[in-house]
């Protein structure tokens, strides 16, 4: 599958993020209210992602010209990697598809029931992060084995020593989701989207800091104890901020933990039902996103060997970083506010609400994301260029990393839409479809990355793979599009499609105008920081404006909507 997402919140699926406040709106209210529900949840936690994304941007691209994009880089992003792989495996699936609608379900039951529920959850959940914080540190070794591909040498040695240190961060990162899931039940949003802030921050201080004392370009043969001990404690340091952050509203919120164990019967059994679907979901995600990763950087070494540049992990992970990023912004958002509603509706059995609560949800996520993919695809080069040609990354380094965000462009709209359907899946308690849809899309998944692996260019494996991320990803799409559309009595299709519709024609001037910037300018000035700022602000500016335009004058409801929910909030206008 994709890499796990470790700029803001932890990764896939991320730690049910969101922003304080009213969730999700109430019961019923028809769909224009649904809508409007979801519209005033998410952009309220809209503002708290956009707040970590951008913080996480700044993160990776201090990491990026700190690190470079090549062994050294390899070494760090892929043991950084380890200690969201091993939480997902064994715990973060089961927070998403689980825990919010047991609790949720719980509470509905007996308010005093679902509070000492929660502590019966919570304990479970402390002692089974340090059980696995210890184990996870002792199999550092096994774990580049398995996702470091042709490491060797000094890179290797490195690599596994900071997937030891870096497994401290398994505890820190459960702890921190399941506060965030237990918030999300109450409709307090607002400290999951925020925290993660805190912990970008210190990962800034920590690259600047890294900048300061390093010398020269620093590889795994060179570098010193010192800069190690630096980057171990600060990337571990942040982690531990963002956990610490949360308590203040957890204690607001009026969540009191009291360690108990005192399970009733039938409780683990039911936990347990449910779990076991979605840790197989998991397990297969991974089983992909272990295939990927290690071809990944199997064509990194390949690349360094051939004379080819940084053409491994590291790029493959960068752009995977941008990819996600209006994803984050608001399908996040959304499907935050959108599950505690949807599992309300889907225990009292109200599925034409679930389906009318998807529809919302997707045709508001669309409205920013078909833009988002559309200027992805065209001002590639301007974005990776901006963001990540400074320090030990070259101009040509980024032209990489856009190669491959083009390809992961593609996916953006099915990807968004696979992840909700997923949600729907959860709120009525369903694990096990999932978990076949899963085997189909981690099939396809590795099959094109093997196949990019084996019939591309060295220099275009990890393009192939990004490829190959986006036809599995549809092919998810489809897959859970057909199931649910039985089990809903349908999926309001003829609207979600009259929205896209819409949408597409209001696409094409923003990505005309787009690109005759982006030839314009780049005629002009040529390839470099100063014109690809340029482009990128003249293009994103001028081609958003034109698509707002023809999408008012296309009547998307979603589109004016939010314009007036933003000019309401300007000053002098209420």
């Amino acid at each position: 599958m994709g890499t796990p997402d470790v700029t803001a919140e932890p990764g896939p699926p991320p730690p049910p993020p969101g922003g304080e406040g009213e969730g999700g709106g109430g019961e019923g209210g028809g769909r224009r209210g649904g809508a409007s529900g979801l519209l005033r949840s998410g952009a309220i936690m809209a503002v708290g992602t956009l707040a970590s994304r951008l913080t996480g941007f700044l993160r990776t691209a201090m990491l990026v010209a700190a690190l470079g994009t090549g062994a050294l880089a390899d070494a760090y992003n892929t043991a950084n990697t380890v200690p969201f792989i091993v939480y997902d495996l064994l715990l973060g699936g089961i927070l998403t598809a689980v825990v919010v609608p047991l609790i949720v379900r719980a509470r509905e039951r007996d308010e005093v029931y679902g509070a000492r529920y929660e502590q019966r959850l919570f304990t479970l959940a402390v002692l089974g992060l340090a059980l696995m914080t210890t184990v996870a540190v002792l199999l550092g070794p096994v774990f580049i084995s398995i996702y470091g591909g042709s490491m060797e040498g000094a890179q290797r040695d490195l690599a596994v020593l900071f997937a030891r240190l870096f497994a401290v961060q398994i505890f820190f990162l459960g702890v921190s989701a399941f506060s965030g899931a237990i918030l999300n039940t109450r409709k307090r949003f607002a400290a999951p989207m925020w925290a993660p802030v805190l912990n970008n921050i210190v990962i800034c201080c920590t690259a600047g800091a890294f900048l300061l004392v390093a010398t020269g370009r620093v590889s795994p043969e060179s570098i010193t104890d010192g800069q190690v001990a630096l980057l171990a404690g600060g990337t571990i340091g942040g982690m531990a901020l963002q956990t610490l952050a949360l308590w203040p509203s957890l204690r607001g919120s009026g969540f009191r933990w009291r360690p108990r164990l005192d399970f009733k019967k039938g409780e683990l059994g039911q936990i347990g039902k449910m779990a076991v679907w979605t840790l197989a979901y998991v397990v297969i995600t991974q089983i992909g996103f272990a295939v990927t990763t290690r071809l990944a950087n199997s064509a990194g070494v390949l690349g360094r060997e051939q004379g080819l540049g940084d053409v491994g992990y590291t790029p493959y992970f960068n752009a995977y970083q941008l990819f996600q990023l209006p994803y984050a912004i608001i399908g996040v958002s959304v499907i935050t506010a959108l599950l505690p509603r949807m599992s309300e509706h889907a225990a009292a059995g109200r599925m034409a609400e679930v389906r009318d609560d998807f529809s919302s949800g997707l045709r508001l996520c669309s409205v920013v994301i078909l833009p988002a993919a559309g200027l992805m695809g065209v001002l590639a080069s301007e974005i990776t260029v901006v963001l990540f040609a400074h320090g030990q990354t070259s101009v040509a380094n980024a032209q990489v990393i856009a190669e491959v965000l083009r390809m992961f462009a593609i996916a953006l709209v099915p990807f968004a839409a696979y992840q909700l359907m997923l949600r729907v899946f959860y709120s009525m308690q369903d694990t096990r479809t999932p978990t076949f849809i899963g085997i189909g899309v981690v099939i396809t998944n590795i099959t094109m990355a093997l196949t990019a692996y084996a019939v591309l260019p060295t220099n275009k494996i990890i393009v192939g793979i990004a490829g190959g991320f986006a036809i599995a990803q549809t092919a998810g799409a489809v897959l859970g599009w057909a199931i649910l559309r039985r089990r809903l009595g349908g999926m309001d299709g003829r609207r979600i499609f009259v929205s896209y519709l819409k949408l597409a024609v209001a696409l094409w001037p923003l990505i005309g105008f787009a690109y005759a910037t982006h030839a314009v300018v780049d005629a002009a000035l040529g390839a470099g920081l100063a014109s690809g700022l340029i482009a990128l602000v003249a293009g994103s500016v001028g081609g958003g404006l034109l698509y707002l335009v023809f999408a008012r004058m296309m009547r998307v409801e979603e589109v004016g909507s939010m314009l007036s929910m933003v000019t309401r909030r300007l000053p002098g206008r209420g």
